[in-house]
């Protein structure tokens, strides 16, 4: 059996900064009486949800406590179905490479994602994609991407009654942060060219392999199954 373990924007979902903007407007109306925000400097490509609230907070010059991550992320949340109207799409092959995964009985898929599980929902739904997902983790479990794999592979054996040996895991994701999310739990990782990343960037971060992208489902196929 193989567990496929994927990342959601720039890798499943092309959602064109529509988080970033639901962000924008939540600190805007929360935090800083209504006038604009702008988060075009952050480093988000890769991180969690929750470590993308504290670099605003330090921005700004907002404490970051408890209280005013929930308050940040609870509005955004609110704001992001709007936003995801916006140019968002699937990328090219995801949808067909989601429902063979579903079908076959060699094959268990779930999220490793920076998105908070409300948001993940949020954003797949929007292309009823989310019901492919039967577990995952989130930026709910901790703001430290690293810190992620654990309890993704528990949750997939909880639902699979399979204990995976780290080499028949593979993370997919688009960004540097992906491949090393991967490598700390010791699973293969399969990068792909589809974010903000180009595959020469990539490679020099040495994943397994590297796609420029999954519109030859065929090729997909191949190298998670080899």
């Amino acid at each position: 059996m193989r567990l496929l373990l994927w990342d959601i924007d720039g890798t499943l979902l092309s959602t064109s900064g529509a988080g970033i903007r639901a962000l924008e407007a939540s600190m805007a109306a929360e935090f800083n009486s209504g006038n604009p925000v702008d988060l075009s400097d952050i480093d988000w490509a890769g991180r969690t949800d929750r470590w993308i609230a504290r670099t605003i907070f330090e921005k700004y010059g907002v404490e970051h406590t408890s209280a005013n991550v929930n308050r940040l992320l609870n509005g955004y949340l609110e704001r992001l179905p709007r936003h995801l109207e916006e140019l968002t799409r699937a990328l090219p092959g995801v949808r067909e490479i989601l429902a063979e995964a579903d079908k076959r009985s060699d094959i268990v898929q779930g999220l490793l994602t920076g998105n908070l599980a409300r948001g993940a929902a949020t954003k797949l739904s929007h292309f009823d994609l989310w019901d492919y997902f039967p577990f995952g983790a989130f930026s709910d479990d901790s703001a430290v991407r690293n810190d992620l794999g654990p309890y993704a592979l528990e949750r997939a054996a909880t639902h699979s009654g399979h204990t995976f040996d780290p080499r028949d895991v593979w993370i997919i994701g688009d960004t540097p942060r992906d491949i090393e999310c991967g490598k700390v739990i010791g699973a293969r990782t399969l990068a792909v060219a589809t974010g903000h990343h180009s595959m020469r960037e990539l490679q020099q971060h040495a994943p397994d392999q590297a796609v420029a992208n999954f519109e030859v489902t065929d090729s997909f196929w191949e190298i998670v199954t080899s």
